[in-house]
């Protein structure tokens, strides 16, 4: 195998590769699906995480998103002190996932 084969051999597998770890985006009427077979919790369930943590924060952006067979509420809000925050919340429990601050 040539340099040339080998790099578009390994440049294949990376796409592949990254390909499976692509997050899905869910629409409204998939979300509405998954809460009637109770999959998920209800969005005042995941807010509740979010004003837990962040008492006095807007909500500026939703996303629910799959990834590797989880469901994955990405938030990002504006705290009472100006940040941009985004959260990420297992859309089945409700747990905090991750919470960083926006660049």
């Amino acid at each position: 195998m040539t340099s040339f084969s080998k790099v578009i051999a390994l440049l294949a597998t990376a796409l592949v590769l990254n390909a499976s770890a692509v997050a899905r985006d869910i629409g409204h009427n998939e979300v509405l699906e998954l809460r009637r077979k109770g999959e998920l919790l209800s969005f005042e369930q995941i807010i509740a995480s979010v004003y837990e943590r962040h008492p006095d924060a807007q909500i500026i952006e939703v996303e629910l998103e799959e990834e590797d067979s989880s469901y994955i509420y990405e938030i990002e809000i504006l705290t009472s002190g100006n940040q941009v925050r985004e959260l990420e919340i297992d859309a089945r429990n409700g747990a905090i996932v991750d919470d960083e601050l926006e660049d």
